[in-house]
Order: structure tokens, then C-alpha cells, then sequence
């Protein structure tokens, strides 16, 4: 594995896990936010896809995975309906 190779798969992961734990530490009022494991890893592709601009903002990651519903995967939508929102 090349050096850049390596250095790319190591942002990728810190990206994450940074998605992971800015969902954990959102605030109380937003359940999907504070989602069950199995919810966050159904979202996370959307997240990259539809609001890697938003990262790691997780109140505005919630909100652009709000606006963008109709584009969702059926997992992130099911994990969405499931939190509420």
C-alpha cells in the first residue's frame, strides 16, 4: 500500500468517526442525532453523498438529510422515520 494510499484510508476513517461521534454528542431534542448504531451506519453514505459539506456540523447534517428525504437511501430513510424526523 502506497503512502498516499495509506494517508487516504486514514481521513477516510478519522471522517467517520468524527460522522459517528457528532451524532452521539448532538443534543437530546433530536433522537436520530443520538441514534442507535444501526441507524447512524445506515445515514452515513447519505451524509457523504448528499452533506459532506455539513460535516461535522450534526444539527445541520440532520436538517440537509431533512431537505434531502426524497434522495435517501430506503436504510437512512427507514433510520429518519424510525427517529421522527
Amino acid at each position: 500500500m502506497t503512502v498516499k494510499a495509506l494517508s487516504s484510508l486514514m481521513t477516510s476513517r478519522r471522517l467517520a468517526a468524527a460522522i459517528g461521534l457528532g451524532l452521539t454528542l448532538a443534543s437530546a431534542t433530536s433522537a436520530f442525532a443520538v441514534g442507535t448504531p444501526e441507524q447512524r451506519r445506515a445515514c452515513t453514505p447519505d451524509v457523504y453523498r448528499l452533506c459532506a459539506g455539513e460535516i461535522p456540523n450534526v444539527g445541520a447534517i440532520t436538517a440537509c438529510l431533512q431537505r434531502h428525504k426524497g434522495s435517501l437511501s430506503e436504510a437512512c430513510r427507514a433510520a429518519m422515520e424510525q427517529a421522527g424526523h
